[in-house]
């Protein structure tokens, strides 16, 4: 599914990037942004939410669809969880810091900020926001960014709350935290001026090149997210979402080309079919003496099969639309919304324990002729009627081409069916938030990752490699807060880009340290506390003991220096032991030596300290 013609196809994309902003609290509340685990819930609750209509009496599909799904939601609450976030309270005011943050990002968009900023409400039913509804706010539209291709266009960029954390299904519903729940994100989307994969990934890398450039974005999985909005002339409009690397985006888009290119063809060829969809029936009895586990299993428990014919779809139900997934897989996502575990279709059997005569009883009882195909859901009564009726709806739009959807990215750059598209019946205006009126004159604009790149090179004197590790690094931040306190720039960047990768390739949890234990632990090196030497081990120590102050890690782990006798009574020590290498070899046993040392004063002193009397006491003997 690859060398397409992208202009002949009609290709248009669009892009909505999703990032979370490094806060101290939440979006309209006072509570902490610290993400938590699960074990750590003090208490937990449950809800069950229903779609709400608009200010104008309607209800959006998507709503409606989910909330035909019976599901009970249940949130982990912690210590620091608010009435707000648990919907027992009217949410605060916006976060006066995720603002000047996202004033800062609509500048870099050269985007155009609103007079008056309105909180909206968005109608969201699958759980992930305890109040049925994800709080939205438009702050700048028409920007625009570069690309290789020519320009893209920025629609929107508004700023949200985040939603609850998906923990785990359950048996009744799906478990969530709420320690995630109301985290500052800023939602940017870009006009349909994309029009080639390639195109889409360069506009995702510029955007998100701008956005770490403020210094104040969170960075790490999870912490940014892409949904793609892919469509070709023929096709329709799907939005992909959940792309959570920019490596996939290019992927994502050339196999949803592919896939709507099958679906026309199918659609094609089941028109010239005269194809049509049945209704759906029960023919549990065709598999009362079944050996299939998977159908034996729901008829032990008492549940049902239930079929729809496919009229004219035979061989199409099995034809691979992307890799690895086919129609009938397009028709088991449907089922599986509904509860069941999927679908058989009869292009894929006699298989799974279902025997040819058993497919031949199941052709008869829905009299299927030669040109159909059948499709079947096993499983508890009620889920069978359900996730079969769905199944029939679906196959029904498979004639007329390729639907509107809204589809979640997988792993492996295919992707699967959410719900439908959402439309304008989702949003109302929010009454317990009174509006803003942004100024976006008050905030500097950030200088650019490319910009930082060439002054901490001229500036600092670092190589360009390290500089612009450092610039687009996730300790950025940390390094412009310790260089400015006079910390050495070169001592700042080795340690927070070499050192800390290495003690990662070491399984070192360097994603324990914060700010604070690695400011301290240089201003410690840099004052001569600590020699530098050591500060992998100190930043070790700390990692597996967050609690510690960096002072205490020092003198817990003996990593404080030692006086320049003592490093000379080392040295002398160990010259005196190689006594006749040094005889032998003269300076040539330098290298050797100089290790021994350095073991022996277990990383107490510089370096340079060491390599000076190790050469005074090698020459006296020489």
């Amino acid at each position: 599914m690859t060398g397409y013609d992208y202009d002949e196809l009609g290709l248009v994309a669009g892009l909505e990037i999703h990032q979370q902003l490094d806060t101290a609290t939440k979006l309209f509340c006072g509570c902490p942004t610290e993400l938590r685990e699960p074990e750590a819930a003090s208490r937990r609750f449950t809800r069950y939410l229903h779609p709400t209509r608009s200010e104008l009496g309607e209800i959006d599909e998507a709503a409606l669809e989910e909330s035909r799904v019976d599901r009970e939601f249940e949130y982990l609450a912690y210590d620091t969880t608010c009435l707000v976030e648990a919907d027992d309270e009217p949410p605060h005011r916006l976060d006066e810091e995720a603002i000047e943050t996202t004033l800062e990002i609509a500048q870099l968009l050269d985007m155009a900020v609103v007079d008056q900023a309105h909180v909206m409400r968005k109608i969201v039913v699958d759980g992930s926001n305890t109040s049925g509804f994800q709080r939205s706010t438009l702050i700048a539209t028409d920007g625009a960014i570069e690309t290789s291709d020519g320009e893209v266009g920025v629609e929107d960029l508004l700023l949200e709350e985040e939603s609850a954390k998906r923990v785990e299904e359950t048996d009744d519903g799906v478990r969530y935290g709420l320690d995630r729940l109301g985290v500052p994100l800023v939602e940017i989307g870009t006009s349909p001026d994309i029009r080639s994969p390639e195109q889409a990934r360069e506009a995702a890398e510029r955007i998100g090149m701008l956005l770490r450039s403020t210094g104040k974005v969170r960075r790490g999985l999870g912490t940014i997210r892409q949904d793609v909005n892919v469509s070709i002339a023929d096709g329709a409009r799907v939005e992909i979402k959940g792309v959570q690397a920019l490596d996939d985006i290019d992927d994502i888009v050339r196999t949803e080309v592919g896939r709507q290119v099958e679906l026309v063809d199918i659609a094609g060829e089941l028109r010239d079919r005269e194809a049509s969809v049945g209704e759906p029936r029960d023919v549990t009895e065709v598999f009362a003496d079944t050996d299939s586990g998977v159908i034996r299993g729901a008829l032990d428990s008492g549940g049902a099969v239930t079929a729809v014919l496919l009229s004219g779809f035979d061989g199409l139900v099995g034809r691979e639309i992307a890799p690895d997934r086919r129609l009938g897989t397009e028709l088991s996502d449907h089922a599986k919304r509904h509860g069941a575990g999927g679908i058989f279709h009869t292009d894929e059997l006699p298989a799974y324990g279902v025997t040819a005569g058993e497919v031949e009883a199941l052709r008869e009882a829905v009299d299927a002729g030669p040109e159909d195909a059948v499709a079947i859901v096993a499983a508890g009564t009620e889920v069978a009627e359900r996730a079969i009726e769905a199944v029939a709806e679906r196959a029904a739009v498979a004639v007329e081409g390729v639907p509107e959807e809204t589809r979640g990215a997988n792993d492996d750059g295919t992707t699967r069916y959410l719900r439908p598209l959402p439309g304008a019946a989702r949003m109302y205006p929010e009454t317990d938030v009174p509006p803003v009126e942004p100024d976006p004159s008050d905030v500097p604009e950030p200088e650019l990752l490319t910009e930082k790149v060439d002054r901490y090179a001229a500036e600092y004197d670092l190589d360009e490699g390290l500089a612009e590790q450092v610039a687009y690094g996730e300790y950025m931040p940390v390094f412009e807060d310790v260089v400015a306190d006079g910390i050495d720039p070169t001592l700042a960047a080795t340690t927070l880009e070499s050192t800390l990768t290495e003690l990662r390739r070491d399984d070192v949890p360097v994603e324990n340290l914060t700010d604070d234990h690695l400011a301290a632990s240089l201003h410690l090196v840099d004052d001569g506390e600590v020699p530098k030497e050591a500060v992998g081990d100190l930043l070790s120590a700390l990692a597996e003991e967050p609690a510690l102050a960096p002072a205490e890690a020092v003198e817990r782990e003996d990593l404080g220096g030692v006086s320049e006798d003592e490093v000379r009574e080392t040295v002398v020590e160990v010259v005196e032991r190689n006594e006749a290498q040094v005889e032998d070899e003269g300076m040539q046993a330098f290298s050797g030596l100089m290790g021994e040392c350095m073991g022996a004063l277990r990383g107490k002193a510089e370096g340079d300290l060491v390599s000076r009397l190790l050469r005074e006491e090698i020459q006296k003997r020489a």
